[in-house]
């Protein structure tokens, strides 16, 4: 699997991936900085400094998302 994304319990989105092969873009389309990067998380609670990264605040505002995977049948 080239890219892993986890909804971390009550925290970041948290993105595994080997080193370029992966992008993140603004809304014009320019890409962020991934250099050396193999892994990092986005932001979900909406109260970072650094978005679309995620930079610890949800710890500091009492975020709370539990996002578990619906289970298959069968």
């Amino acid at each position: 699997m080239r890219v892993s994304i986890t909804a971390k319990k009550n925290g970041p989105y948290r993105v595994e991936v080997a080193e370029g092969e992966c992008k993140v873009l603004d809304a014009e389309g320019k890409a962020f900085d991934l250099k050396g990067k193999t892994a990092f998380s986005l932001c979900r609670c909406g109260q970072s400094q650094n978005k679309p990264f995620c930079d610890g605040t949800h710890g500091r505002v009492g975020f709370q998302s539990d996002d578990p995977a619906p289970r298959v049948a069968g």
